[in-house]
């Protein structure tokens, strides 16, 4: 609806038509700006539709706020993980040891796919000047629809002899048609780039330093788990000392985002853009690098020696043995006992010796565990006839020893 209208009747009759198909519903009054916020909706309670989400999309106000109250919970069902056989790969990984043969190799050739690139940020920070400089003069597409909610842009292209796919979010403009104040801030389209990439540059304006909105955008980038690199643009004709206390704001709000690049760029001069895509390949190669299972459990066992896993009632937790769980992101799956009463400091320890033992960059780390069974349990233990005749034997000698 529209707040600043107030309640229509046809506001009343889609209500009434919504709560009889029984389906999740979000009633999201557009165009609050300038108006007192609980005054504006009061009306909109009558819907009897439940929780009320106000925005003002044209600031885009709110709008992130609904998002993550509606798609978040559906994230994993839009982009489940490439979940693999879990023991069969530990068991022939480690038969193929024994016998003195390397771990069989899958089809899969990361190096033979395009990179698929998301250039994401809020309004006006540089994405369309970006993507503009990185296509260069001879490949600007022409884009007249700009801030509209029509998918993303998907671009081929080749740099340094490696392929990639760059996912346009801000329409490509001419020159003369790069007008970023009128941009409209899609937060869908973003969440789509974002999902269907392999790699986010995710650009921020050095002048304005980290906003919310900035802050949202990383917390939906690391829900999806994808490779990172973060560029901070418009880094030209900043004083010596203001762009040390940008470096000081982005080592305080983004310090927790250790695996990321940092990048500062000027997008419209030049400067900096060549060196970006060395790390988005590190980032691609890192989250895609194929791990045998005897590696991750050495891994593993290194990182239990070094520090142990607390007691629990009185019992040390057992990690018996790691293998790998998906890509991009790199998914490391532990199997053991009492894992599920892991503290969260000693997974983070885990999750941080394994990043360094593997050297990743770019790309987080996500840690799974299982709860090992006992493989024997209700087997019972068949003896050969030899061996039933020495038991017998032996039952003997003990009855008569008695």
């Amino acid at each position: 609806g529209v707040a600043g209208a107030g309640l229509m009747p046809a506001d009343e009759a889609m209500a009434k038509h919504l709560r009889s198909r029984e389906k999740p519903t979000f009633l999201v009054p557009n165009k609050t700006d300038g108006l007192d916020p609980d005054q504006a909706v009061v009306d909109f309670y009558s819907l009897g539709l439940g929780e009320i989400y106000p925005i003002a999309a044209s600031h885009g106000r709110g709008v992130l706020s609904l998002l993550e109250h509606v798609l978040l919970p559906w994230m994993d069902d839009v982009a489940p993980q490439e979940e693999v056989d879990e023991d069969a790969e530990y068991w022939a990984q480690f038969e193929a040891e024994q016998n003195g043969e390397e771990a069989p190799e899958d089809d899969f050739d990361p190096q033979s796919l395009p990179i698929k690139l998301a250039i994401v940020g809020r309004p006006n920070v540089g994405k369309s000047t970006l993507t503009n400089r990185i296509l260069g003069e001879e490949r600007v597409v022409v884009y007249d629809m700009p801030g509209t909610t029509r998918d993303s842009i998907y671009i081929p292209m080749e740099r340094d002899e490696r392929e990639y796919v760059l996912i346009d979010t801000a329409g490509v403009r001419k020159r003369g048609k790069i007008t970023d104040a009128v941009e409209k801030f899609s937060v869908i389209k973003t969440l789509q780039a974002i999902e269907d990439a392999n790699v986010v540059l995710l650009v921020i304006d050095a002048r304005e330093g980290i906003s919310d909105q900035d802050l949202s955008l990383l917390g939906f980038i690391l829900n999806s788990g994808r490779s990172l690199v973060i560029v901070v643009n418009k880094w030209d004709g900043l004083s010596q000392e203001v762009k040390e206390q940008v470096k000081e704001t982005l080592d305080f709000r983004l310090g927790f985002i250790d695996f990321a690049r940092v990048h500062f760029i000027s997008a419209l001069h030049g400067s900096g853009v060549g060196n970006l895509f060395e790390s988005v390949r590190e980032a691609y190669d890192s989250s895609t690098r194929r791990v045998s299972t005897a590696m991750l459990t050495r891994i593993m066992t290194m990182a239990v020696e070094d520090h142990q896993p607390p007691l629990v009632r009185g019992r040390r937790v057992k990690l018996k043995y790691a293998h790998a769980g998906g890509y991009n992101p790199p998914i490391v799956v532990i199997h053991g006992n009492q894992v599920k009463e892991l503290p969260d400091s000693y997974k983070r320890y885990l999750m941080n010796y394994f990043r360094k033992s593997l050297e990743v960059m770019g790309t987080p780390i996500r840690i799974q565990f299982k709860e090992g069974e006992n493989p024997y349990a209700n087997k019972r233990n068949t003896l050969t006839p030899t061996q039933m005749r020495k038991r017998k034997r032996l039952m003997k000698h003990i009855k008569k020893s008695k």
